[in-house]
């Protein structure tokens, strides 16, 4: 066979997933899928300046149409001859191409891949939190490529499928469920919420219910035990919960598949596996479906690895079809944790999809954590969550709410969200993005960490999340309502926000966080008590809040003004 000297691919080394130990070779002939990412056309010209972009008026703005991204952003013709030709060379299949992404998956063995890209491939065993052994193929070291290829190939996704992103959903330490609901008025906990009344409480702007928009919804699944559902929704329970709880018709749901079974509902209960995430799905969907009714729900699927993540992400901002303008992302891990799941490339991939975005005025609300600053990392002291972290999303933040007794509108106290380890709001300072042009004012504090680094800020925002003071969903079997919380329930309160002043601007507002920090920050409720751990709240942005809560009119009404 046709040899050539090899190189390592930059940001590609890995190191076993703590805990883990190496059980001997997968299979040689199990089929895997590789998605390798290529470089931007040398002689493209060069992309948007997205933050020149997103500091302009969204009704002034002429983001870029399907012709320009994919100008700006494909592959050049030699280049992915090159690929085609080292696929062909060591009998890979070429099985689809997107070259808006500059992605090319390739099908074999393990055996012929591992020798393809000259990687040790093994099948690990590791111990959850709960007790349960869990497996995955990974690798270890950097990924190879031939010399010929080097400088061409920026990521090779695929050759390591450990678990990657937490769902970060919080219930109430109950001891046991809630009993079967009324059919007529159903009661909630005293102190709790329906998300509609929030839309209320956070003055979601009148006249509008996001009709003429698109919500992209993430929903990764595919991690549980063979043989068992790992993650999806119930459309019957959907519908009694919109229709015979909040009194409003079901909003339209389409499913996209870009890896792994689709909709695979499982169970949201206690005794659910920990890595079923049908309890996360069914509080998203109900969480922008009750407060953005008429706007279009897309949920992509796709699996827990970081093979699963990068190509969700360019599967949505480059989906030409439903064309989301607002995506919702209720997961993360910490950016650096050691034997984490991400590496740097797969960080840089999913980064450029959401910068992509930004060019195609698409707004990304990323929660940014349920373990305080800590965010479930190890070694340090703190952790800012990825992708939170990332410049070009807007991060989320959780709050604990309480406001008067319905139908009053009034908020009479709105705090940090604390309530101890493993229930606290993530944010703080990034280790892996620098401090971005339109946080220079925002006072961002160094890390806590030592060197104590500067670097980006997050949350940008905030909304309700404790779940003592939840948000109120139905069970997927359609028989009870649970107080939720987590910044997974506050980062679809952001997503339908931002339909509905799309809606009621006729623009898609797009990368806000330019403007956010620059002009729009007085339109927020600022939460100035309470603390994450390393990060204390205080008046303006800070490292646990961002710049505090939602009032969806006066942030209408100031882009307006901008026209």
């Amino acid at each position: 066979m046709f040899r050539s000297h090899y190189v390592a691919l930059p940001d590609s080394e890995r190191v076993p997933l703590r805990g883990a130990r190496a059980l001997g070779p997968p299979d040689p002939n199990e089929n895997l899928t590789v998605s390798v990412y290529l470089r931007r056309d040398p002689g493209a010209p060069a992309p948007i300046d997205v933050n020149a972009l997103g500091l302009t008026p969204p009704t002034h703005r002429r983001p870029a149409d399907d012709a320009q991204i994919l100008a700006d952003n494909q592959a050049a013709g030699a280049d992915l001859a090159a690929v085609e030709k080292f696929a062909a060379q060591h009998g890979l299949r070429t099985v689809a191409t997107n070259e808006a992404a500059r992605c090319v998956q390739l099908s074999g063995t393990a055996a012929k891949l591992a020798d393809a890209f000259q990687v040790t491939l093994s099948r690990y065993q590791y111990q959850t939190p709960d007790g349960r052994r869990r497996s995955y193929i990974g690798r270890e070291h950097a990924v190879n490529v031939p010399e010929e290829l080097s400088g061409i190939v920026t990521a090779v996704l695929g050759l390591d499928n450990r678990p990657l992103g937490a769902n970060l959903l919080r219930r109430t330490p109950a001891r046991t469920e809630p009993p079967p609901m009324a059919k007529a008025q159903p009661q909630i906990p005293a102190g709790t919420f329906l998300p509609n009344r929030l839309g209320d409480l956070y003055a979601f702007p009148q006249q509008t219910d996001g009709t003429g928009q698109c919500i992209a919804v993430l929903a990764f699944n595919g991690m549980t035990q063979p043989g068992t559902p790992s993650g999806g929704y119930k459309l019957g329970a959907l519908t009694t919960y919109f229709e015979n709880v909040l009194g409003q018709s079901t909003p339209s749901i389409t499913d996209v598949v870009v890896h792994g079974p689709g909709n695979d509902c499982g169970r949201d209960d206690r005794q659910a596996d920990p890595q079923d995430t049908t309890g996360e799905i069914m509080l998203d969907l109900q969480v922008i479906g009750a407060l953005a009714p008429k706007a279009n729900i897309v949920v992509y699927f796709t699996v827990f690895t970081e093979q699963g993540w990068v190509d969700a992400m360019n599967a949505i901002v480059t989906d030409t079809t439903n064309k989301p303008n607002v995506v919702s992302c209720s997961y993360g891990n910490p950016e650096d944790s050691p034997g984490s799941a991400w590496t740097a490339a797969g960080i840089s991939q999913v980064d450029q999809a959401f910068a992509t975005a930004a060019a195609r005025n698409i707004t990304i609300c990323c929660a940014s954590g349920d373990d305080g600053s800590q965010d479930q990392g190890t070694g340090i002291r703190a952790h800012a969550d990825f992708p939170a972290s990332s410049p070009h999303v807007l991060g989320v933040g959780g709050t604990t709410l309480v406001a008067a007794a319905a139908p009053g509108n009034t908020i009479t106290s709105e705090t940090v969200w604390d309530d101890g380890p493993g229930s606290a709001t993530g944010g703080g300072v990034s280790r892996l993005f620098p401090v971005p042009p339109w946080q220079d004012n925002a006072h961002v504090p160094l890390s806590a960490n030592p060197p104590h680094s500067a670097g980006r800020g997050v949350p940008d925002v905030s909304a309700l999340a404790d779940p003592q003071t939840g948000v109120n969903i139905i069970s997927v079997d359609g028989q009870h309502l649970i107080p939720i919380g987590g910044t997974s329930a506050a980062a679809p309160q952001w997503s339908a926000l931002i339909a509905r002043v799309n809606q009621g601007l006729g623009a898609p507002v797009g990368y806000l966080n330019p403007l956010l920090y620059t002009k729009l920050s007085s339109d927020l409720r600022d939460i100035t008590q309470g603390s994450n751990g390393a990060y204390a709240a205080g008046p303006g942005w800070d490292a646990c809040s961002g710049f505090g809560s939602p009032n969806g009119q006066a942030l209408l009404n100031d882009l307006k003004a901008m026209a």
